[in-house]
């Protein structure tokens, strides 16, 4: 029986981004997945997923925040070869696909001018989104510890935290 060498053996991820499941091979060519990746790059590079931003690109800014299976990851420190089987949700996965819809946390960013450069805007926008999936009663305070995380140097986070409390009232009434 012949051994088959582990470098010879092609490997797939799979990925469930925005609801669509995308097979990526993983190998050394150009074309194809690296163990090095982080999914911040995949998202980026392979699947053309632009609006998650990499400020920092380690770790420390929040600004890659997406959603994999409902949570709160930095995708820029998360190895897409990790990923594989994961729900993932971008910033482009919230918009409603049918009507082309803003989210309602989008909504209230731009209804309360709660942007500024845009580069903490995506990771902001998802950290939030995981707060309210799990608590729609979220309270200024819960607000601001979710995004904790979400390093912004262009504001004082007023316009964020109006924003995510508009938008949060707004989710309760529709029952999202």
């Amino acid at each position: 029986m012949m051994k088959k060498h582990a470098s010879r053996q092609k490997r797939h991820v799979t990925l469930f981004v925005n609801g669509e499941r995308h097979q990526l091979k993983v190998g050394d060519r150009s074309d194809e997945v690296q163990v090095t990746h982080t999914l911040a790059h995949t998202l980026r590079e392979t699947l053309d997923l632009t609006g998650t931003k990499t400020p920092c690109n380690n770790g420390e800014c929040g600004g890659c925040t997406v959603l994999m299976d409902g949570v709160p990851i930095l995708s820029c420190t998360t190895l897409t070869v990790e990923c594989d089987g994961k729900h993932i949700t971008t910033i482009e996965g919230l918009r409603d696909q049918k009507s082309g819809r803003l989210h309602p946390i989008q909504q209230a960013f731009v209804d309360h001018d709660a942007v500024q450069c845009g580069m903490c805007t995506p990771g902001m926008i998802m950290s939030l989104k995981a707060l309210f999936d799990r608590r729609p009663d979220a309270t200024e305070g819960q607000v601001r510890e979710a995004i904790s995380g979400n390093l912004c140097r262009c504001t004082g986070y007023v316009k964020y935290v109006e924003a995510a409390l508009d938008a949060a009232r707004v989710l309760r009434e529709v029952g999202a």
